[in-house]
C-alpha cells in the first residue's frame, strides 16, 4: 500500500518539533509563575494576570491556522536572534534583581523571536493581539500604580457618594472613605484602582478582537469609551458594595457579596461595552441612510 503525503507533518511530530522550545520556556518560567501565583497574583487587585495569561495562550491557539497560512512561502527572519537575546537578557536582569516588569515582560520579546525565527514577519503579524495582550498581564511598578490610582479612587468616590445622596442614602465622604448609615467603607485599590481600569480595558479590546469590526470608526470610538466604561462600572461596584453594607451588614458587605460585586463590576462593563457598540452600529446607519437619502436627492 501506497502512502499519501500531504506535505504536512503529523501533529506527534509537530509537537515533537516543538517540544525543546516548550521545555526551555518552562525551565524560565515556571518558577516565575510559581512566585506570581503565590506573590503578587493571589493579591485582589492583580487576580486578572492568570485571566489574561489564559486568554493569550488560547487566542495564541486560535491564531495558530491563519499563522501557518500567512507564513506558507515565507522565510524565517535573522531579526528574530537579537530579539531573543534581548529577550533573554531582559529576563535575567528581572529575575535576578526581583524586577517583575522586566522578568514577566520578557517572555513576550522571546514569543516574538521564536516567531520570527520560525515562521516570519507575516505569522508574527497573524499573532500581534495575542502577544500584545499579554501586555496586561505584566505587573506595573508599585510607584506608577500608586500614583494613578488615588485620583481615581477619589473620583470614583465622590461620584458613588453624589449618586447614593441624590437618591435618598444617609452617605458622606472624607476622602476615600464613605460613611453610609452606621458604616464605614474605605474604596480599596481592588475597587477602584488602576488595575481594574486596565483589566476592564483589556476586556473591552478582546471584545472588539472577537467581534472584528470592519468599521474604523467604530473600533476606535469603542476604544476611547472603554476609559470612561470602566469607570462608570466602578462606580457601580462602589455603589453596590456601600448598598450591599447599608442593608444587609458590614459581614455581607466583606464576605461572599463582595466578590460579588465584582462580578457586578465585569458585568456592567461588559453591557456598557455592548451597549455602546450597538448605538455606534446605529449611529453609522444613521449616517449611512442621510448618505444615500441625500444622493438620491441630487
Amino acid at each position: 500500500m501506497n502512502h499519501i503525503h500531504t506535505g504536512k507533518p503529523a501533529l506527534p511530530a509537530q509537537l515533537l518539533a516543538w517540544l525543546p522550545v516548550m521545555l526551555g520556556l518552562s525551565v524560565l518560567y515556571l518558577p516565575s509563575l510559581y512566585d506570581l501565583f503565590t506573590g503578587i497574583w493571589a493579591k485582589d487587585e492583580q487576580m486578572h494576570g492568570p485571566i489574561v495569561l489564559g486568554i493569550s495562550c488560547w487566542l495564541i491557539y486560535r491564531n495558530w491556522p491563519a499563522m501557518l497560512e500567512a507564513s506558507r512561502g515565507e522565510q524565517p527572519s535573522a531579526w528574530g536572534w537579537p530579539v531573543f537575546v534581548f529577550g533573554l537578557l531582559l529576563y535575567a536582569l528581572g529575575r535576578s534583581q526581583d524586577i517583575l516588569i522586566l522578568e514577566v515582560g520578557s517572555v513576550i520579546w522571546l514569543l516574538i523571536a521564536l516567531a520570527l525565527l520560525n515562521f516570519g514577519p507575516k505569522a508574527l503579524k497573524a499573532q500581534w493581539f495575542a502577544l500584545f495582550f499579554m501586555l496586561f498581564m505584566v505587573p506595573l511598578p508599585g510607584a506608577v500604580v500608586d500614583t494613578v490610582t488615588m485620583p481615581m479612587k477619589m473620583a470614583v468616590s465622590y461620584v458613588a457618594e453624589h449618586v447614593l445622596f441624590w437618591v435618598g442614602y444617609p452617605i458622606g465622604r472624607s476622602g476615600v472613605i464613605l460613611q453610609i448609615g452606621q458604616y464605614m467603607l474605605l474604596v480599596a485599590d481592588a475597587c477602584a484602582g488602576l488595575h481594574t481600569l486596565l483589566t476592564l480595558e483589556a476586556l473591552g479590546l478582546l471584545y472588539l478582537n472577537l467581534v472584528r469590526r470592519d468599521s474604523l470608526f467604530r473600533n476606535v470610538g469603542l476604544a476611547i469609551l472603554i476609559v470612561p466604561i470602566s469607570f462608570t462600572a466602578n462606580v457601580i461596584r462602589v455603589m453596590a458594595l456601600s448598598l450591599i453594607t447599608y442593608h444587609f451588614g458590614d459581614e455581607a458587605g466583606q464576605g461572599f457579596l463582595h466578590g460579588f460585586a465584582g462580578m457586578v463590576l465585569f458585568l456592567s462593563a461588559l453591557l456598557l461595552i455592548i451597549g455602546f457598540d450597538g448605538l455606534l452600529v446605529t449611529f453609522e446607519q444613521f449616517k449611512s441612510q442621510r448618505k444615500v437619502a441625500a444622493k438620491g436627492m441630487a
